[in-house]
Order: C-alpha cells, then sequence, then structure tokens
C-alpha cells in the first residue's frame, strides 16, 4: 500500500498526479489518495463573508480557526467542489473512483478539542466553540472493502469526533495515520515545492536525505504549510510507516519520480 497525500496548492498538476496514479495502478499498485484544498476553502470563505482567521497554538503552530460558519464553508469545499473535482479526473481517466470524508464510515475518527488554547500579541486565549480534532483511529475495515472490490477511495477530511460531531482535522497528519493503520510502505506527500528546503523559498537547498531516527531534527526546516507535513512525516515514521517522501507535486509523473529518489526521502 502506499498512500498519497495532495495539498491544496492551485500550481499542483493535478492532471499529472491522476495520470501517475491510473499509471502505477494499471501495473498493479495498491494506492489511496487523501486531499486538502486549504487554498480554494480561504477564497470561498472571503467570498462568502467569513473570511478565514488563524490562531497560533501555545506550541507555536498555526492552525485554522475552526466555528461551526467556517466547518460548513469547509465541507463545502472540500467534501463537495474539491472532492468531486477529483472523482471526475479519476473517472475519466477509467479509474473508479470514490469520494468519501473522514466523516462517512468514521474513516477518520478522534477527539474534538472544542476549547483550543491560542496566544494573541503575547497573551494566553482559550477559544470556544471549536470544531477542530485530531485522528485517532482510521475505518480500515470500509477503506478495505472498496480496496478489494477495485475502487481507489478518495478521502478528505472532516473527520468525526468520538461523538460523531464533524470535525475539522490536519489532511497531513490525518494521511500519516492512514499509512500507519495500512502498515504503508510509504506515504507521498505532494505540494508546490520539490521537498523540505533548508532555507525556504530557495529551491536549490533542497534536503534529499533525513535518517528517520533524526525526522523530527528537521522541523527546525519547516515554512508555513511545510510544519505540519513534517509533524504528519514524524507521526508516520514512529507508527511504523517504513518511508515518508515530500514530493513535487507540480511535475510529470510525480509519485513515481518521488518513488524512484527525488524529492525528500525520510526512511
Amino acid at each position: 500500500m502506499i498512500v498519497i497525500k495532495v495539498g491544496g496548492g492551485q500550481d499542483l498538476n493535478i492532471d499529472a498526479i491522476v495520470a501517475d496514479i491510473a499509471s502505477l495502478r494499471a501495473a498493479g499498485q495498491e494506492l489511496l489518495l487523501v486531499h486538502g484544498g486549504a487554498e480554494t476553502t480561504n477564497e470561498v470563505a472571503e467570498a462568502l463573508g467569513h473570511p478565514p482567521q488563524f490562531v497560533t497554538s501555545e506550541s507555536g503552530y498555526v492552525s485554522r480557526r475552526t466555528d461551526r460558519r467556517t466547518l460548513e464553508i469547509f465541507e463545502m469545499v472540500y467534501c463537495g467542489q474539491l472532492n468531486k473535482m477529483w472523482v471526475e479526473k479519476f473517472q475519466r481517466a477509467g479509474v473508479n473512483a470514490v469520494g468519501l470524508s473522514g466523516l462517512d464510515g468514521r474513516i477518520f475518527e478522534g477527539t474534538r478539542k472544542d476549547t483550543l488554547r491560542v496566544r494573541v500579541d503575547g497573551k494566553r486565549m482559550v477559544l470556544r466553540d471549536d470544531w477542530t480534532g485530531t485522528v485517532e483511529r482510521v475505518n480500515t475495515g470500509l477503506l478495505r472493502l472498496l480496496l478489494d472490490a477495485g475502487y481507489l477511495p478518495v478521502l478528505t477530511p472532516p473527520g468525526a469526533s468520538d461523538k460523531g460531531e464533524a470535525v475539522n482535522v490536519d489532511g497531513d497528519r490525518a494521511a500519516a495515520m492512514v499509512a500507519a493503520a495500512f502498515h504503508a510502505e510509504a506515504l507521498v506527500i505532494l505540494s508546490n515545492v520539490p521537498g523540505l528546503l533548508r532555507n525556504f523559498p530557495d529551491e536549490s537547498t533542497l534536503i534529499r536525505q533525513i535518517p528517520r531516527a533524526k525526522a523530527d531534527d528537521y522541523m527546525q526546516y519547516a515554512e508555513g504549510r511545510m510544519k505540519k507535513k513534517v509533524m504528519g512525516a514524524v507521526e508516520a515514521i514512529a507508527e511504523g510507516v517504513q518511508k515518508v517522501i515530500f514530493g513535487d507535486g507540480r511535475v510529470e509523473q510525480p509519485i513515481t519520480r518521488a518513488l524512484a529518489g527525488e524529492g525528500t526521502q525520510i526512511g
């Protein structure tokens, strides 16, 4: 099993990703896709008059403030527009894809953090009415039914809380949990850079190899959204995933090239 995580950057080569997955499946490789869509969600939220808010946790990570209205916009974009875009492209490429959110069948399940401890201008604050959570369990039984029947699962946040509530979960960390649950041979995380960069955004500073035991040490080089990707990689490696690769989602055959050694290889 290879788990693919694709970010929501608008300069990704989506058609190349679809074609590569179709080719790999035709060659007998078992695959599963998790996608994001933060950029599109931000644009839609602005257009609907509910612009995104970002908060910094006490540990220094930036995340989306998810009130109930934001969650509804999130579901509309991720589960509707983007998920069905991916499914349509796969169907046109001859791949019988099934698009599901992590809420469906509790594919991604965990604990809702209804309060969020953050820092604003150096002051500690507690935000309530928050609809975020973490993925602690993956419904591999449902996914295995689909895979064994020849379908390609195309998954996206949100997930489900242990009470069945919809919760915004991080896609990179959700993909890491899926890879861990299936004991995947590889987790390939595609974004709009060639991999982890020592001096972002200078692409000539690509870090090509990271020893699995030292993965956490490289968090210092992660900027912006890459922080969550490195966090997901560290979690996947800790759970026994054999290899995590940060690959370039802008190029032709991005997954094949990542598996052949391009990008940042952790393992």
